[in-house]
């Protein structure tokens, strides 16, 4: 088998796992092999693609000391880069660029670049939080809303919506008196549920989380989390991520009367 098609099966199974804890203890393992697999491999644009993807997810997921959480979330961006550099050797170093040049590039992307970019901004906006503490990190993010929103122009439906997910959340990263845009973050998150016709649980959650409780809207709060949880997780591609969803869905239900 080769070593994209390993790592695409593993990466599948990993998606299709429905018991958090054994992905958590048995994950380093899947990261450290492909290292490995990179190492004897480093042009390999699928496996780049693979790791950065696999490093983000499993440090947003897993990973709360935040020491760990930096040194993954740059392992993942590394690689998004070095998988972006394979592709478009004229685009090595475009994250360093001006940000007129960089602007200009992504809105010169085509549909088939759309896989490596959106690995790219996801592992990015990743990289940011990680790094929330310092101001030139989070002045980046304007560089990642570019991405996702020319990734909205060719292809919104990429990833069950998941462009959608990212824009809603930035646009309420702080409060409307700080510039915040609460309305423009409820249209993505409602968009974002119908594209993935409400199988993409951690939509909600998200939705919840980030939005309903920065406007106080505890009808909206309580009935995204009880469907939530009483959904069916097990969808191809989405039962960890819906397994972890149920999991925050609890935890938020039980804080709500605290919060609000």
């Amino acid at each position: 088998m080769a070593a994209g098609d390993l790592a695409d099966s593993l990466s599948q199974a990993i998606a299709n796992n429905d018991d958090p804890d054994t992905v958590k203890a048995g994950g380093p393992a899947y990261l450290l092999m492909l290292d490995g697999m990179i190492h004897n491999d480093p042009e390999n644009e699928t496996l780049l693609n693979k790791a950065a993807a696999l490093y983000s997810t499993y440090g947003a997921a897993f990973v709360e000391a935040p020491e760990r959480a930096r040194k993954l979330s740059a392992r993942a961006l590394d690689y998004a880069e070095r998988a972006l550099c394979v592709r478009h050797p004229e685009d090595c170093g475009l994250r360093q660029s001006e940000f007129e040049v960089f602007e200009a590039r992504i809105h010169e992307m085509k549909a088939d670049d759309v896989p490596v970019f959106f690995t790219l901004g996801s592992a990015w906006a990743g990289w940011i939080q990680a790094h929330k503490d310092d101001l030139e990190a989070v002045a980046e993010l304007a560089r990642v809303e570019v991405i996702m929103q020319r990734i909205l122009e060719i292809d919104e439906t990429y990833q069950r919506g998941s462009a959608h997910l990212y824009m809603g959340t930035f646009a309420i990263l702080v409060p409307p008196a700080l510039g915040g845009k609460p309305e423009v973050a409820r249209q993505h998150f409602d968009r974002a549920i119908e594209i993935s016709q409400g199988a993409n649980l951690m939509a909600k959650v998200v939705y919840a989380q980030q939005y309903a409780r920065m406007v106080y809207d505890r009808d909206l709060h309580d009935r995204l989390l009880r469907e939530v949880l009483a959904a069916d997780p097990r969808v191809p591609e989405l039962v960890l991520q819906n397994t972890l969803a149920q999991e925050r869905a609890r935890v938020l239900m039980a804080g709500a009367d605290d919060y609000f």
